[in-house]
């Protein structure tokens, strides 16, 4: 216990001088900061605290992650001296796209594009050129060299983009060009499903034509760029390759013919035709490899439905939208393909009642048909009607 007497009372002088010590810095400190704090603007804390908390988490969020400095971090939009009050201007456009009023006209970027951007450097130095067509290809592995065989008959004008119903991706890098393809992976899901989806008219708005093909189509006598050019000589907004004759053809306006380069009408069985001028005589191409122009492209998407998947029945209501239809669609004969017909899509499907699944598949086709057909029509009756009503 002695020991701890005289411990304690060593402490005594040392702990006093402390205390002096430091009492004198704070009351310097506070007068220092006394004389200093004038000097700040009051005005900078006008922000609403909703705001400051907003700036304050984003810049903690910027200086943990990023090491530049506090300078570097911009002042959320509209707290800069020049811009304009927003809770004294309210902005409302009604020419601005729907759900976009409350925003100035110069900030809306209605439309987009599938041009690929890098992560660094400056945006305006990101594309070095701008592909001036679209194809897509729905695809399974499978077919790969066919797909192969098929992209190096598209120049460098193309985006080149595909759709994998089978879920394989990846593995297509083994072609170098698929490094800088698009690919989007669902399964089991068909070409039309992906168009509807990821082909919207202002995504894909800065390409002149659109090609929306199968992956089963022989190419060795095609050539995108002078396919390009015939689509152009003879004003076709909608138009396929012609077919190899020989190759089990289902309708005679997309067989090929070798007396000329493009044609837009035939002759087809006794009564298939009320009119030389409506399919599947003339306004026809099938839906295994057709081209868009934007402006058709446009049209199309919306009468493409989202529960039909399959596409059939598009073929024979292509002509609602051009006008006139047999002037504006057109099979390119100097540039064909050939139609192999592999079922691998179909054999996606499962079995059911025990048929083979590309049965079930093929069945769900006639349906989709005679739905859309229905629709179709009855669309058409329903706006007549209303018409009708309204200038009575």
């Amino acid at each position: 216990m002695g020991i701890f007497t005289r411990s304690v009372a060593s402490r005594k002088p040392n702990e006093s001088m402390k205390l002096i010590v430091t009492t004198f810095v704070g009351v310097v400190s506070g007068f220092l900061i006394g004389l200093a704090f004038p000097t700040l603007y009051l005005t900078k804390f006008n922000l609403s605290s909703s705001v400051l908390s907003t700036f304050d988490f984003k810049y903690t969020e910027y200086t943990e992650s990023s090491p530049s400095s506090s300078a570097d971090v911009p002042l959320p939009v509209g707290n800069d001296s020049s811009s304009t009050n927003v809770t004294s201007d309210k902005i409302w456009v009604p020419s601005n796209p729907r759900g976009a009023e409350r925003l100035p006209p110069g900030i809306v970027r209605a439309e987009s594009d599938l041009f690929l951007h890098k992560l660094w450097g400056k945006p305006s130095e990101d594309l070095t050129s701008m592909p001036r067509y679209l194809v897509t290809f729905t695809v399974g592995y499978d077919q790969r060299k066919n797909i192969d065989a098929a992209v190096r008959k598209f120049s460098g004008n193309f985006t080149i983009l595909l759709f994998h119903y089978d879920g394989q991706t990846t593995e297509w890098d083994e072609f170098e060009w698929s490094k800088q393809a698009i690919h989007v992976s669902v399964r089991r899901q068909t070409k039309w499903w992906y168009a509807k989806r990821f082909l919207h008219p202002d995504i894909v708005v800065p390409y002149d034509y659109i090609f929306i093909w199968d992956e089963d189509l022989g190419v060795e006598h095609f050539n995108a760029e002078e396919y390009i050019k015939l689509v152009r000589k003879y004003g076709l907004e909608i138009s396929q390759p012609g077919l190899e004759p020989n190759k089990g053809l289902t309708w005679q306006m997309t067989k090929r013919r070798g007396d000329r380069e493009v044609h837009k009408e035939t002759e087809e069985k006794p009564g298939w035709c009320s009119d030389p001028h409506v399919p599947p005589c003339a306004a026809f191409v099938e839906i295994m490899a057709p081209v868009f122009s934007r402006d058709a492209w446009r049209c199309v998407w919306h009468m493409i439905q989202n529960d039909l998947v399959h596409g059939w029945g598009l073929d024979f209501a292509l002509r609602k939208c051009v006008e006139p239809a047999h002037e504006k669609i057109g099979i390119v004969d100097a540039q064909w393909i050939v139609h192999q017909s592999v079922p691998s899509l179909g054999n996606q499907g499962e079995s059911q009642d025990g048929k083979a699944p590309w049965k079930g598949v093929r069945e769900r086709c006639r349906k989709e048909w005679s739905i859309f057909q229905m629709r179709f029509s009855a669309a058409e009756k329903a706006y007549f009607k209303s018409i009708n009503s309204t200038s009575r």
